[in-house]
């Protein structure tokens, strides 16, 4: 590439473009939904579903294994405001340390209604969700809230979470969260995987208007809507069955709502080996679900595009002088140049906001440039394979969008159930009382 006087060749320009959209997308990630999760919100959404009559909810975490703080984590949906509300808790094997755990909260617990499902039926491809189906038949109230078993709550959870609920337009209502590491190096690298990249990116996505999310630190709705989408047994070979929950749902003509309360989910691998599994299985499932989404998102990796725009400032620079350059050239050197330094300052604006504190913002600094490169080539590594590993399982990519007759077939109450329309998917709606 060579500029001479005002000319830039056509690789000139793309450079130029891709590194003013990463800093203009930085920009917006740095500054979009600020008050989200909030004190104040919170606070505010707390008092609003105080004033409302609280609806019984029944909560189904599915389990797998002791994880480190497991006990500590179940622990807060015990110690909740709402006045009424059952836990269930399931497992697939009779052999699951989790098992212990769920006893000990058990016993500490006495006077709260904890169930405990022990149940190794498989029903496809997906063992979360055989593991929900299981559980779902112990649910005793008509608002359910599925929750994964590495996530903290604070105590007007249940009530903010489940107020939306009252909107009959409302399908399901789910919530962000903020990412702890548990342990050492490499798990402070994947909670900015979450706290950097992955939260800003749902806020930059809800504040254009997008509702197009579900996530499985929470997933709350109505027995009704579980029904009208097939129940469970619907999302059985669904790599992304968060995600496909809450669409299904929406296409009914249902609404998925953001809840402004944030979550805590601890980040736990050991290894560079376990955090890329992770964190790649999460890429493959973002490409399962929104392939031209997925296709867009290396403009999000910041840290690499500025060093491109640093080194396309410096030779530019370099091959022209600000005197002997036509307009174009000096115009596009100022671009540049501004770019690069927005880039750094709303990089460094996100890492502050992702920082529970000065001494973690400081601390964890140098691992920015890492933690952005990293996952342009995880992004890469994404872009090929058809399977990925969920807890020690195989699990294939795909997420199929209709439901076969025979699965129809094999479901609860089939005699009383009908397929009916719905976009992009046949649907199952269940009569049968459950």
């Amino acid at each position: 590439m060579t500029a001479v006087l005002g000319f830039l060749s056509p690789a000139w320009w793309l450079v130029i473009a891709l590194c003013c959209a990463t800093t203009f997308y930085a920009i917006c990630a740095a500054l979009s939904m600020p008050r989200l999760g909030s004190a104040a919100q919170v606070r505010m959404a707390a008092r609003r579903a105080r004033a409302r009559a609280a609806l019984p909810v029944s909560v189904l975490k599915p389990l797998c294994g002791a994880e480190p703080r497991l006990f500590e984590n179940l622990a807060t949906f015990c110690e909740q405001h709402h006045p009424r509300y059952q836990l269930i808790f399931g497992v697939s094997s009779s052999k699951d340390p989790a098992i212990a755990v769920v006893r000990r909260l058990q016993a500490a617990y006495p006077a709260h209604d904890i169930a405990l499902v022990i149940d190794s039926r498989v029903h496809g491809s997906n063992l979360k969700v055989s593991n929900l189906i299981n559980m779902a038949a112990h649910a005793r109230h008509d608002v359910l809230i599925v929750a994964d078993s590495d996530i903290a709550v604070e105590p007007d959870y249940l009530e903010i979470v489940t107020a939306p609920l009252a909107d009959p337009q409302v399908g399901v209502v789910t919530c962000l969260y903020s990412a702890r590491s548990v342990g050492g190096f490499w798990p402070r690298v994947g909670a900015l995987f979450i706290n950097e990249w992955f939260a800003p990116s749902v806020r930059v996505a809800h504040s254009t208007g997008s509702r197009a999310f579900g996530f499985g630190a929470t997933l709350a709705l109505s027995r009704g809507t579980l029904e009208r989408i097939g129940g469970f047994e619907s999302l059985k070979d669904c790599l992304a069955d968060d995600f496909q929950l809450a669409r299904f749902a929406r296409d009914h003509g249902l609404a998925t709502v953001l809840a402004p309360v944030l979550v805590a989910t601890d980040v736990i691998e050991p290894t560079f080996r376990t955090l890329w599994l992770r964190e790649t299985r999460w890429l493959r499932t973002i490409r399962s679900v929104n392939p031209a989404g997925f296709a867009s998102l290396f403009i999000t990796f910041t840290s690499p595009w500025l060093v491109l725009g640093a080194l396309a400032y410096w030779q530019l620079a370099a091959s022209t002088t600000m005197a002997g350059a036509g307009a174009v050239a000096r115009v596009a050197l100022a671009v540049l140049g501004a770019s690069t330094v927005g880039g750094i300052i709303a990089r460094l604006a996100s890492h502050a906001r992702g920082s529970s504190s000065l001494r973690a913002f400081w601390r964890d600094l140098p691992l920015v440039p890492l933690r952005d490169t990293l996952l342009l080539l995880q992004w890469l590594a994404a872009v090929f394979g058809s399977h990925v590993i969920w807890r020690g399982v195989r699990v294939p990519v795909a997420n199929p969008d209709v439901v076969a007759a025979a699965d129809v077939a094999a479901m609860p109450g089939a005699g009383e159930a009908r397929v009916s329309a719905a976009p992009r998917r046949a649907v199952v709606e269940v009569s049968d009382g459950r």
